[in-house]
């Protein structure tokens, strides 16, 4: 099965998504208000992920503009976040005990996100 954006409804008559494999959440977004808002950050996502810089946060690293971070959690595991060039986070990852598990997350939405199907779940 292939990668893909999955759009779904969220509390209060919002939207939210996720970059998934098979039943795997990889990435997964804030709400919505407007389902055009969620399906502009997933064609953002897919336009600025291929290029964008990754930073690690743990090691002290910063960046600006479109970019992965890594960042470490409180019980010393690791996640992603990918952040827009203003500054918020568009989305996040669950927390790994490697950070060689969140660079293989990045990988595959750099590789995989730009040519995911877009589908909504009812």
């Amino acid at each position: 099965m292939a990668h893909k954006f999955k759009i779904s409804a969220a509390a209060g008559d919002q939207f939210k998504f996720a970059f998934v494999y098979n039943a795997e959440k990889i990435f997964w977004s804030e709400s919505y208000k407007a389902k055009a808002s969620a399906k502009s950050a997933i064609e953002s996502l897919k336009s600025h992920a291929p290029g964008a810089a990754t930073v690690d946060l743990s090691k002290g690293e910063s960046g600006s503009g479109y970019r992965f971070e890594i960042v470490a959690s409180k019980d010393g595991q690791h996640f992603v976040r990918f952040v827009a060039s203003n500054g918020e986070t568009m989305v996040r990852t669950e927390t790994y005990k490697s950070k060689s598990s969140a660079r293989n997350a990045i990988a595959s939405l750099i590789k995989n996100g730009p040519p995911a199907a877009v589908v909504e779940e009812s």
